[in-house]
């Protein structure tokens, strides 16, 4: 459609459709003058700096948000118009403090660019500065209501925090501080500001001198582009890019979470092990001596020589890491197939989405998403199940939050009510563990109320029947006492799920992080295939990865069974092309998993391990289980940031390069590959961690000569037919590239399965599930559930967030969040401390009143090793993706001496 032509300041000019006066303006070089405008949010018109003159118009228009008319005379820089937008430039700047609160405030910029001098009116009384958040200062004596913050806060990341009170004043919730209300952090108001009167805590948004560096951020799958500001080889500052995951939107992880890699902990040496320091999570730097880097690498790779000499190749294992890059993983589990000779390489998809995984590709052949996350501005209908991803994936949440105020139906299923059901047309609280019934449930309805889509299941589908014929034995109403969900409510979803014209699931590891994990995404994939909701955009299957690459490292073959691009090492001709390709003999027999190799190191069987970038100690079930088996081991050698509790276990540690000091391609939960850049150069005497990996192989026996990731990811290309398509001249050009994409000119598939599923009959397979409880039930001496998981403000095991100064003054201490019945049940009150405990060991940490919580059920977060909640976890595994059971254990409660015992 051609655009509107009209003539501005007697120029003819062309907006496009939906243009307004102003953006064709800005399209065409055209100043006006603005400050409550801003791009990404919608116009409010209410500053009055952009208005111009209109011919036959009396009064001036707002130009943010006036619509120009074919024809139509505009000006902007009649005497009229000037006027008008000095004037009010001149009004805002008499309510400035006289001191700059913000380097770049686009006030003072337009008022130099306009000429406008001191201001001759008085100033009015202003708030007082509010300094109670640990991220974000409030300084609204130089808030000028333009309401740009509140529509980011309210209509971007829908957090509904901001609002206006009294005559135009900004408040926080009922005009609470802002530390003491219910903002997350995002600092999506910082970044709208145009003045400073929101600001990062640190102080203006330092902008003179310095470089500006784009990469991404480091934390959670979703991808989001960011810009870092650096001086002085320091981080100053991150800001959002208009990436395709995050457009500008970040988290409060990504914008003030990066000050970790300067924290006084940082390893800045190797080290080694003082003779006669006993093993513990508890050592200390004190129990190491520094080490050349020579002498460091040369004890690293001798101690495993020594051990797969003596004990024979499967006596070593190695975790790579899904913090790293693609190239890294690529080389490291390289270097362990190679090197060490056997497929003992896994890392921490084995503790999230490997049941995922182990269901996808039974049932379509691919462990992948179908459909990135911004599909859901396509779908009419979103299933969101055993996820938080207002916690977990905080920006991909804004894109469903965004999608539920234009009324698209969000469906929310989970054990907790998290902040996400405020938003959802349903939500379905179900009990812990009976996930299998309730989708067995909602299946049955789609089945015996004809919602089945026939076509698609006779023409893409196998084993129809024998699923058919197993869920029709779970009729809503047999099932609804265990769910503890009315029959009716389950009708009403599995009726608005297969009625969508396109409906989306997304999942979490509140799925996958069970016994029945592989059960459970069996029955989502089998929701998607029998009403048709894959294959086309705004439908699909979305788990969404928690790491920022582990879709990546797991791509690259960084799991025991699997070689790069998903290829079993059993399969021959799948290994014959790898051992051509690397000039070495692989092993055919598959690897031990995480929780399989730390339990034959407990046993003696796995003597030696290579861990980079990972934090076992922490992070796996039944830690002091877990950490005996560490500790057992003859040689260990750890390669990270700090001297994490796994490192703290180890013989050799090799400081690592964190993630603003690397440049490699990075893989996100909708199958984006994007390129993250070095922003800042290492500390101390730290090293690239792609040159350990090399330096270690080259010691046991490798002659590897990578001159860096570009050579490594060229080398992936050759071995990967999903990414051969990817050139790095692209990525760094681009920025993102979705794979598959095969060839160099091809754009890449966001929606997959489109006329085919990668399986070796083409079609997508029913696999029926039947309910089956978890490994430990409550029962009178542990009556309760415990669920672990993440809070926003950390990640994982907090080794990065937990040295962030913001995030770890948001979140400083460990908490157990208890129903408020159960507390008062206790005896005992918000604040109080409690003591959890398993068969397995126990914790105290304060107990946080929590209403989403159903009663009969406890949350804990893993983060604080002060109070490790996977101390108290069971160590029992899935049997088809050997993923332990993190989200439900049988578990009591009891106040510690001194909480006041229930009043009789």
């Amino acid at each position: 459609m051609s655009g509107v032509r009209f003539t501005l300041d007697g120029r003819a000019v062309e907006a496009r459709e939906g243009e307004s006066i102003l953006q064709a303006a800005q399209r065409h070089g055209i100043d006006i003058p603005h400050l409550c405008y801003k791009d990404g949010l919608r116009a409010d018109g209410n500053c009055r700096a952009c208005v111009v003159e209109i011919g036959g118009d009396r009064a001036l228009a707002p130009s943010c948000c006036r619509a120009p008319a074919a024809g139509m005379q505009v000006q902007a820089r009649s005497a009229r118009a000037v006027a008008a937008q000095k004037m009010v430039l001149e009004l805002l700047k008499s309510d400035m403090p006289d001191e700059a609160v913000r380097a770049d405030s686009e006030l003072d910029d337009w008022a130099q660019r306009m000429g406008v001098g001191v201001p001759r009116f008085p100033r009015r009384a202003q708030p007082a500065a509010d300094a109670s958040h640990p991220a974000i200062a409030v300084r609204l004596d130089a808030c000028i209501q333009c309401t740009r913050c509140l529509r980011a806060c309210r209509e971007l990341q829908v957090n509904d925090v901001i609002g206006y009170a009294h005559r135009g004043e900004i408040v926080f919730d009922f005009g609470d501080p802002l530390g003491a209300s219910s903002c997350v952090g995002c600092g999506e108001c910082v970044a709208a500001c145009p003045t400073g009167a929101l600001l990062p805590a640190t102080g203006s948004l330092p902008l003179g001198g310095g470089k500006t560096v784009d990469s991404l951020c480091p934390y959670c799958g979703v991808g989001c582009q960011v810009t870092y500001r650096v001086r002085d080889n320091r981080i100053v500052a991150a800001e959002g890019r208009d990436g395709p995951a995050n457009h500008g939107r970040l988290c409060v992880k990504g914008r003030f979470g990066y000050d970790y890699v300067r924290h006084p902990q940082r390893l800045l040496k190797p080290l080694i092990r003082k003779p006669g320091a006993v093993k513990s999570v508890d050592n200390t730097l004190a129990d190491f001596r520094e080490a050349s880097w020579e002498e460091a690498l040369d004890f690293a790779a001798d101690g495993l020589k020594r051990i797969r000499q003596r004990h024979g190749k499967y006596a070593l294992a190695g975790f790579g890491s899904a913090k790293g890059s693609n190239e890294e993983a690529y080389l490291f589990q390289k270097l362990v197939r190679t090197g060490f000779g056997t497929n003992n390489v896994d890392h921490c998809t084995r503790l999230c989405h490997a049941s995922s995984v182990a269901a996808l590709l039974e049932g379509i052949g691919s462990g992948a998403v179908s459909n990135p996350v911004a599909d859901v501005q396509h779908a009419d209908v979103i299933i969101v199940i055993g996820a938080n991803p207002t916690v977990n994936h905080p920006v991909a949440a804004t894109w469903m939050k965004n999608a539920a105020e234009r009324g698209v139906k969000l469906i929310v299923m989970d054990p907790r009510e998290t902040e996400l059901a405020r938003h959802a047309a349903y939500s379905l609280q179900f009990k812990p563990d009976s996930d299998v019934a309730l989708l067995n449930a909602i299946a049955h309805v789609i089945v015996t109320e004809g919602l089945v889509n026939e076509r698609f299941i006779a023409g893409r589908t196998e084993g129809y029947e024998a699923f058919r014929e197993n869920v029709l034995r779970t009729p809503p109403e047999a099932v609804e006492k265990l769910c503890g969900v009315d029959a009716a409510a389950i009708r009403s979803v599995a009726r608005t799920y297969a009625r969508a014209r396109a409906a989306m699931i997304f999942w979490g590891m509140g799925v996958s992080q069970h016994t029945h994990g592989t059960d459970n995404v069996r029955c989502l994939i089998a929701l998607a295939l029998m009403t048709g909701q894959i294959g086309r955009p705004g439908t699909g299957l979305h788990p969404l990865r928690g790491q920022n690459n582990v879709q990546g490292a797991s791509d690259a073959g960084l799991i025991p069974m699997m070689l790069p691009d998903y290829g079993r090492v059993a399969d021959d001709a799948v290994r014959v092309r790898f051992e051509k390709l690397w000039g070495a003999a692989l092993d055919p027999k598959p690897g031990l998993t995480v929780v399989e190799i730390l339990d034959a190191a407990r046993r003696g069987e796995i003597r030696g391990m290579y861990i980079m970038g990972e934090n076992p100690a922490m992070s796996d079930p039944d830690l002091a289980h877990a950490r005996a088996g560490l500790a057992k081991l003859e040689h260990l050698v750890v390669q990270d940031l700090f001297l994490t509790e796994t490192a703290a276990l180890a013989d050799v540690v090799l400081p690592a390069s964190a993630f603003a000091e690397k440049t490699g391609s990075f893989t996100n939960t909708d199958r984006t590959v994007q390129l993250g850049r070095a922003a800042i150069d290492p500390p101390g005497e730290v090293r690239q961690d792609l040159w350990i990996v090399q330096e270690l192989a080259r010691r046991l026996g490798l002659g590897w000569n990578y001159a860096g990731p570009r050579e490594v990811f060229e080398e992936m290309r050759g071995a990967m037919p999903s990414i051969a398509g990817v050139a790095w001249e692209r990525l760094a050009r681009e920025g993102a590239v979705t794979y598959p994409c095969l060839e160099e000119d091809a754009p890449g598939e966001p929606v997959i399965f489109t006329d085919r599923f990668p399986t070796a009959n083409g079609r997508g397979k029913f696999v029926p599930a039947e309910f089956r409880p978890a490994a430990e039930l409550p029962d009178a001496d542990y009556p309760l559930v415990l669920i672990t998981g993440r809070v926003l403000e950390h990640w994982h095991t907090g080794a990065m967030t937990r040295r962030s100064e913001a995030l770890d003054a948001l979140e400083p201490a460990a908490h157990i969040d208890v129903n408020p019945d159960d507390l008062c049940a206790l005896g005992c009150k918000a604040g109080e401390f409690v003591t959890l405990e398993t068969r397995r060991g126990k914790v105290s940490a304060r107990a946080r009143a929590d209403a989403g919580l159903a009663r009969g059920t406890v949350f804990m977060p893993f983060c604080y090793a002060e109070a490790a909640a996977n101390l108290l976890t069971n160590p029992v595994l899935d049997p088809f993706g050997k993923i332990p059971e993190f989200k439900y254990c049988a578990v009591k409660l009891t106040p510690v001496p001194g909480c006041p015992l229930p009043v009789v």
